[in-house]
């Protein structure tokens, strides 16, 4: 039987532009993904730094081959007024689609207008850009929010003293702090001791700083919530060398091996984080544009759903890695989000 699988890895597997042009191949294929090696689409990056955009941008890569258009990748590494002017560079390169990739609502909302102008599709990813013909690619970060602190509540009791990091504009960050203020209000017993947050490069490295300051001034906090997996590494270097990791937990949003690693870490604070797989929101990414650039609605909304990894899970099931992770947590693998019985999908 030939399924909307099979059909996929039969296209990926024709070789060259000519192949992927095949009488064979165009017949499956909508306009104008008949002829694909002519389509060309731009993915505008705000954030790129870190384990998590780097899986993105895989994920983005391996669906723009497996559909075999002409993908231009272009980062502006966090200067939101250079990533306005690469939305107008990939309008000047003539691409018929634009992903853009966070950035900051009052930088790119004109922008993403003067290529919805210009008539080309596009797609936002933790932006919010305000525009009706624009999707908003998310992963639900609501429930990322939620699940960690679900778990943290379930670890720690309903009242505790919390360290909070937050950087506001920042879209996803954004609808996270409204899960933990609603947190705040439903659960009196937290206590939030303080709030701090930077996107400083090296994030890591530059929360951490911050992280010690705080741990320095508030050490009866017991709960750290993290929800990016940048600011939780910042936090875990700090509790890791003030010697506080007995006697705090980490939660965040987001996973990579790297993290794995760093919450396996015998005595780690790192208790829980709630994810979506990066890689597997980046194939999202490309799949909504192309059915938008194939004359198909995606919806206003695409959601990619997360799942909570525990400490627990990890040292249990032996997860090293993301294929690890992906393999014995099947949920993690794959979003059946965006698939229209015509895309071809990646090749695992």
């Amino acid at each position: 039987m030939i399924t909307r699988r099979s059909l996929g890895k039969l296209a990926l597997g024709l070789t060259g532009a000519a192949a992927l042009a095949s009488p064979v191949f165009a017949q499956t294929m909508p306009a104008p993904f008949d002829n694909p090696g002519e389509v060309k689409i731009a993915l505008v990056r705000y954030l790129s730094t870190g384990d998590f955009f780097q899986a993105y941008l895989s994920g983005v890569e391996a669906q723009a081959k497996a559909l075999g258009v002409d993908l231009r990748v272009l980062d502006s590494r966090q200067d939101a007024a250079l990533q306005a002017d690469m939305v107008d560079q990939a309008i000047a390169l003539g691409v018929d689609g634009i992903i853009i990739q966070h950035g900051l609502t009052e930088s790119m909302k004109e922008a993403a207008q003067r290529a919805v102008d210009a008539g080309i599709k596009v797609v936002a990813f933790d932006v919010n850009v305000e525009n009706p013909a624009i999707p908003q690619i998310e992963q639900s970060d609501r429930d990322l929010a939620r699940l960690a602190l679900e778990q943290a509540i379930k670890d720690n009791g309903e009242a505790w003293k919390a360290g909070y990091v937050y950087v506001a504009g920042i879209a996803p960050l954004d609808r996270r702090d409204e899960t933990w203020k609603e947190f705040k209000a439903k659960y009196a017993g937290i206590e939030e001791k303080a709030m701090f947050g930077t996107l400083d490069n090296p994030i890591a490295n530059s929360v951490a700083n911050q992280a010690r300051s705080v741990l320095a001034a508030n050490p009866d906090i017991t709960v750290m919530f993290a929800p990016y997996d940048e600011f939780a590494k910042g936090v875990k270097i700090a509790v890791d060398e003030a010697g506080m990791s007995s006697s705090i937990k980490i939660y965040s949003a987001d996973i990579s091996t790297s993290d794995i690693a760093a919450m396996r870490e015998p005595g780690s604070a790192w208790a829980a984080t709630a994810a979506t797989n990066p890689a597997v929101v980046g194939q999202v990414s490309v799949r909504a544009l192309a059915m938008m650039l194939a004359g198909e609605d995606p919806g206003k909304s695409v959601i990619v759903p997360p799942t909570l990894i525990t400490q627990a899970q990890l040292n249990e099931n032996d997860i090293k890695n993301m294929e690890d992770l992906s393999a014995k947590l099947p949920q993690f693998a794959h979003a059946e989000v965006a698939v229209p019985a015509w895309m071809p999908l990646p090749v695992k």
